[in-house]
């Protein structure tokens, strides 16, 4: 891949990932009702996710995809079910309550795996990587090199994306200090997490 093609892949990519999705949602609304580290562990499973997808789609997997398809229903329910489950706790909490502080309490191990059912759940993605790709590549002439530079723009994009949305939803937390603006952020949080994981689970 030269420069050129280096800097147009980049910029399409970024603007595909950081359109507002059930992804990116779920991450501002972890990020509103339980900080930056939460998000950020829930975005690198999206960012594992992805990776996975991507590389199906440059070795010729996505018929194994298309064969898993039972699979991948029971993680969207999985992660479906979990973001309404945090979205219920988050919405019905007051500030301090100990439903945040259970909503918070939850391992760092379990919002990476949140983000890899969110992501794996869609084996969309693995389309959109096969006819995204070669606009830009050519799939069956990809070296070791560009398969390596590929798969690391997208985890290094995915990752600024979601880090931007993960970073800014959990500073404005931090600067609402008042207990009714905290309550009403609650109700937003909770209320994105829950709207996240009903479209999570009704999608096709």
């Amino acid at each position: 891949m030269d420069f050129i093609t280096i800097l147009a892949f980049s910029g399409a990519l970024f603007i595909f990932m950081a359109s507002p999705g059930p992804g990116t949602f779920a991450v501002v609304a972890r990020a509103l009702g339980s900080g930056f580290k939460h998000a950020f562990s829930m975005s690198m499973g999206m960012v594992l996710g992805d990776l996975v997808f991507l590389l199906m789609a440059i070795f010729g997997l996505s018929a194994i995809a298309s064969m898993m398809g039972e699979i991948f229903i029971i993680i969207k329910y999985i992660g479906g079910l979990y973001l309404l489950y945090l979205g219920y706790k988050i919405f019905t909490s007051k500030p301090n309550s100990e439903n945040i502080k259970e909503v918070k309490s939850v391992s760092f191990a379990t919002d990476f795996s949140t983000g890899l059912f969110i992501c794996l759940s869609n084996p969309k993605v693995i389309l959109f990587y096969l006819g995204f790709l070669p606009t830009f590549v050519d799939l069956h002439s990809l070296s070791n090199a560009d398969i390596l530079l590929v798969s690391s723009l997208v985890v290094v994009i995915l990752t600024l994306v979601l880090g931007f949305y993960a970073y800014f939803a959990s500073r404005a937390r931090k600067v609402i200090k008042k207990p009714t603006t905290q309550n009403v952020m609650n109700k937003l949080a909770g209320s994105v997490m829950l709207g996240a994981g009903a479209y999570l689970i009704l999608k096709d």
